[in-house]
């Protein structure tokens, strides 16, 4: 069996208000492998976002261990954390983050400019990217002139084009209506299927079940791990026996 991509054990993150400590994780072990599907799902405050900046690495925990691909990300400093990031991670947002006053092309190109490619080789890539989440033809418009759903995809091939190991999207289609919604899926689904890992967060179950894998949180703890299909099955059995009792 292959080193796990994502390797979390007892992993805590605490922050102090006044005399009282606040937990947003707490005691969290969990392993992904590569090419897993994975969301994280649960009720605001649950931990989720959280979560996904200690799998992101863009904090660091109050106690416990990550790994991230068999590194220790605690031996890391700040430059190489960086590097981590820019070139094995990408990330989506629900708004999208992208310059306003940038056209597409120039937006994806944006973490090759960051790695120091050089420029007639960022805007092929970038292309390519483009190309890849179905915007050849809007390399040339600002945001403003997208979509939103456009404008996620333009996300998606920025997070793509340093050929990363990891998607991490918080809330993808948390600002689309359902049927852009339902294509950002479909298309982080297609990618996943090429082998990349995706973890994404989200308070949808009908997004949740675009995923191979749901890990439910609850109180910055991991309350269950299962298949997606497992998973919405048990919930709908909960929500049936529920009704059940219902007078």
């Amino acid at each position: 069996m292959g080193v796990a991509l994502i390797e979390a054990n007892e992993l805590s993150k605490c922050y102090h208000v006044g005399s009282q400590e606040l937990f947003a994780l707490r005691d969290l072990t969990v392993k992904i492998d590569r090419g897993e599907f994975v969301a994280v799902i649960g009720p605001s405050g649950s931990g989720k976002s959280t979560l996904l900046n200690q799998i992101g690495c863009l904090d660091r925990p109050t106690s416990g261990l990550y790994r991230f691909d068999g590194t220790d990300i605690s031996t890391l400093g700040s430059d190489a954390l960086a590097r981590l990031r820019n070139r094995s991670i990408g990330f989506c947002f629900q708004s999208y983050q992208l310059l306003p006053r940038a056209t597409a092309l120039a937006n994806v190109e944006l973490p090759l400019l960051y790695a120091d490619v050089a420029p007639e080789r960022r805007h092929d890539r970038a292309r390519d990217m483009l190309k890849t989440v179905g915007l050849e033809g809007r390399s040339d418009h600002l945001p403003t002139q997208l979509s939103g759903g456009e404008q996620q995809r333009v996300a998606i091939a920025r997070a793509l084009v340093n050929d990363p190991l990891l998607i991490l999207a918080d809330e993808p289609t948390g600002s689309l209506d359902s049927r852009s919604g339902r294509e950002i899926m479909a298309l982080l689904q297609a990618l996943n299927r090429s082998g990349l890992t995706v973890v994404i967060v989200t308070h949808d179950p009908t997004v949740a079940s675009f995923a191979d894998r749901v890990l439910s949180m609850l109180d910055g703890r991991l309350v269950d791990d299962r298949r997606a299909a497992e998973a919405f099955r048990a919930d709908a059995s909960d929500r049936g026996a529920s009704l059940a009792r219902t007078p």
